[in-house]
């Protein structure tokens, strides 16, 4: 870990969200992060190449909501990480590992990432939208959303280990109220997130098949647990700043 931080180089930190941004410059392992998460957007690539034929474009373009929904969920996890590193700028071999462990997972989880995106689209449109593999069975599509579940848990595991990594080094980083409360928020947020994975690949293994294939509509509870995590801890902010321990 670096040396611990002092209030006078504390103070002269930009603040955003209440919490002081430590990671300011990017390190070589914020570097290589980032370059990994390019990576693992461009084996998305729309198509299996540049299409030569008008019906080709045309075939290629009806591939881009599934494209731009797994791009959103790459970008979400990036975002993530990204927010982590500007926050605390907390780089010791722990939190190398887990960031290095979540870079893996990415490279893993991308294809299947992209087979439930891909099926979801076609489904959605009625067939419109192309599905980029096959299935021989319902069997099968049930084992990708247990994958894409076990995947997504894993990820926001990791994300939710870097927060509380920081918890533990609060002292040495000079966190106060506020920002240990943000902190938590991050790491209660991410377990949320992986349980709701966890709970996807459950229900696809343990339901009676007529609604074992309704496993990917777990994730439809998010819009009303992450609002709830956030106002939840918004009003431990508000409570913190009135009473002056921040």
């Amino acid at each position: 870990m670096s040396e611990r931080w002092t209030e006078e180089r504390l103070a002269v930190l930009p603040v955003i969200d209440g919490v002081r941004q430590r990671g300011v410059e990017m390190t070589r392992l914020e570097t290589f992060c980032d370059a990994a998460f390019a990576f693992a957007v461009t084996l998305l690539v729309i198509g299996d190449g540049i299409p030569r034929s008008y019906n080709e474009l045309i075939l290629a373009l009806k591939g881009v909501p599934a494209f731009a929904a797994s791009f959103a969920a790459i970008a979400s996890f990036w975002w993530s990480h990204r927010t982590w590193s500007r926050r605390y700028g907390l780089e010791d071999s722990i939190t190398t590992v887990i960031s290095l462990g979540m870079v893996f997972i990415m490279l893993v989880y991308v294809y299947p990432l992209k087979m439930v995106f891909s099926a979801f689209a076609y489904w959605a449109s009625g067939g419109w939208c192309p599905a980029e593999f096959t299935l021989a069975d319902a069997g099968e599509m049930l084992g990708i959303f247990v994958i894409y579940g076990l995947g997504f848990a894993a990820q926001t595991g990791m994300l939710a280990l870097l927060h509380l990594r920081v918890l533990k080094a609060g002292d040495a980083l000079g966190l106060n109220e506020v920002e240990r409360i943000r902190t938590r928020q991050g790491a209660v947020q991410n377990l949320v997130l992986g349980a709701t994975g966890v709970l996807s690949a459950l229900w696809a293994v343990t339901m009676p098949p007529a609604v074992s294939m309704f496993a990917g509509f777990c994730y439809m509870t998010l819009p009303l647990t992450m609002p709830w995590v956030s106002i939840r801890f918004g009003k431990l902010v508000d409570k913190a700043e009135r009473t002056g321990t921040n």
